[in-house]
């Protein structure tokens, strides 16, 4: 759906972006991430066609946006950091509008404008000026816009910027809403809200593009977890570490009297069958009750703090 090939994006001399080249397939919901410079808006603004690209191709929908801007820009809804509103328009008056630009028919258009009201939840500010709007309601009204014409797809740059919680949890379920019918991709600071709407995320560091991540996918050959079961964490450690499965076997601290902490990394599975029914399997035949198995994986934070560093 929306695919850059070896694209470098130049001002002047300085790159934004250097050598890019992804893919987001149709229906996903992508998270583009990066450190402040790292060329996230520059990537948006080249996908959408605001800016041309120094070097490489972009395409959308299959189309090339050098040779089709129209038809390329008639399937992007696009929302700027910055919401591009008219303050002395009525939230209705405004959406009538931008509908008109997308070329709507006109016969069409003022249903078409109820749907995404519906939608956005703006129902009830539809004759509010846009002016008087709190920053949740003008946020709602730049998806809006970014809807009139009915595009397949999404671009939000920092869609839950400057909002309140309430507000944050409001846009991130809109997105979510909209990520079922639309590909959606969006930039945003707030980790823990891009692990929580994305399926996959690209992180981007001094205008390259150094990691695509897949959220959903589950590492199937290596696991690891921390253990804490009754019994001594020396005479638990040597026991663990002679299963074939466990990979490496470490104390942990435990504050717990009798009870001992472990961090074991394992082999998913093994010609004995799953990491965790051997190790269950091994510690009841100890008389070790488990308090507790719980599997360790690197938070979204952690893998962009160690992509992003040196």
């Amino acid at each position: 759906m929306i695919e850059l090939e070896h694209v470098t994006k130049n001002y002047g001399g300085i790159p934004g972006l250097r050598d890019v080249s992804l893919r987001v397939r149709s229906g996903e919901i992508v998270g583009l991430l990066g450190r402040n410079g790292a060329g996230k808006t520059t990537a948006l603004n080249v996908i959408t066609g605001y800016f041309p690209p120094t070097e490489g191709i972009v395409r959308i929908g299959g189309k090339e946006m050098i040779s089709d801007p129209r038809g390329c820009k008639r399937m992007i809804g696009y929302l700027p950091e910055k919401p591009p509103l008219y303050d002395e328009m009525t939230v209705e008056e405004y959406l009538l509008f931008v509908s008109e630009l997308r070329e709507v028919v006109r016969k069409a258009n003022r249903k078409h404008v109820e749907e995404i009201m519906e939608l956005c939840g703006l129902t009830e500010m539809r004759r509010r000026v846009i002016a008087h709007l709190s920053k949740g309601y003008r946020q709602r009204t730049g998806i809006a816009q970014a809807l009139c014409g009915a595009p397949e797809i999404l671009i939000l740059d920092e869609p839950t910027v400057g909002l309140d919680p309430k507000q944050t949890v409001e846009m991130r379920e809109l997105v979510r809403k909209l990520g079922e019918s639309h590909t959606v991709l969006f930039s945003s600071h707030m980790l823990s809200e891009v692990q929580q709407l994305c399926s996959r995320v690209i992180i981007l560091h001094e205008g390259r593009m150094i990691r695509s991540l897949d959220l959903t996918a589950e590492d199937n050959e290596t696991i690891r977890f921390q253990l804490r079961a009754a019994g001594s964490g020396e005479t638990l450690m040597n026991a663990l570490n002679n299963l074939k499965c466990v990979l490496k076997a470490e104390i942990l601290p435990s504050d717990e009297e009798g009870t001992a902490a472990l961090r074991l990394v394992c082999w998913r599975t093994d010609e004995k069958g799953r990491a965790t029914d051997q190790v269950f399997r091994m510690l009841a035949g100890m008389n070790a009750p488990i308090r507790e198995l719980r599997e360790e994986k690197d938070s979204l934070e952690e893998v962009f703090l160690r992509e992003t560093e040196g």
